[in-house]
């Protein structure tokens, strides 16, 4: 009888350690994979629109949009630098054609699994009298980074609020992350134009895109989301 007890005894204080082990264990995993979670860095793409002999639209001037959207983009890479919490990525840093054909844009960000995906733009119209800020978004999960980055794009321009619709273009169409496109200005308008080409205007747009980025990510944080799917 006390052989069975000092059996049983034993048997319990086996268990009890084996399961404090375990509990450890499962205890360190968890802080790690926190830990890890809480050190991955917010992905942002930067997509200057056109580039190379893809020169975009002609503005009042002569100018080319290819110019006015590496400027801009350039700017924003600047400020994101300076988040330790984003790490920001650029579709292109110069010069270079990137083919519409190739959907390379889009494949860039899908391939790095990125956050958020902004392509930046100037506009164009036949009448030179129409003027204003306005964004694209597709998919239903975009349509609050549109909204936001309007938002504050719109009011750094002064231009008029055209708001956010809905528009099937490849690059917020074929990106798996929201995405959205904005419009800054109208280049075939001699007044946004006019604007446009300052670095005071450029800076302060590129001001808002970053204030864009930061408010969607600390309002998606707070709702519990690490990824979007279409």
């Amino acid at each position: 009888m006390k052989k069975n007890m000092l059996f049983i005894t034993l048997l319990l204080f086996s268990i009890l350690i084996l399961s404090a082990c375990i509990s450890n264990s499962t205890y360190n995993n968890n802080n790690h994979n926190n830990s890890k979670k809480s050190n991955t860095a917010f992905k942002v793409v930067i997509d200057s629109g056109h580039g190379g002999k893809d020169v975009g639209a002609t503005g009042a001037s002569g100018q080319y949009e290819k110019n006015f959207t590496l400027s801009v983009s350039k700017k924003v890479e600047k400020l994101l630098k300076q988040e330790p919490q984003i790490q920001v990525f650029m579709t292109r840093r110069d010069d270079s054609f990137i083919s519409q054909e190739s959907r390379y844009r889009p494949k860039y960000a899908n391939k790095l699994d990125a956050d958020l995906f902004i392509s930046i733009h100037g506009n164009t119209f036949s009448n030179p009298d129409v003027s204003g800020t306005e964004t694209f978004y597709y998919h239903k999960n975009s349509r609050l980074f549109a909204d936001i980055i309007q938002k504050y794009v719109a009011e750094a321009t002064g231009f008029r609020d055209r708001g956010i619709m809905k528009k099937d273009l490849f690059v917020v169409k074929d990106t798996k992350m929201p995405a959205a496109l904005i419009e800054v200005g109208y280049l075939t308008n001699p007044e946004n134009e006019s604007k446009m080409w300052t670095d005071d205007f450029q800076n302060r747009v590129a001001t808002s895109i970053v204030e864009g980025i930061k408010e969607y990510k600390v309002r998606s944080e707070k709702k519990g989301i690490e990824k979007w799917i279409f």
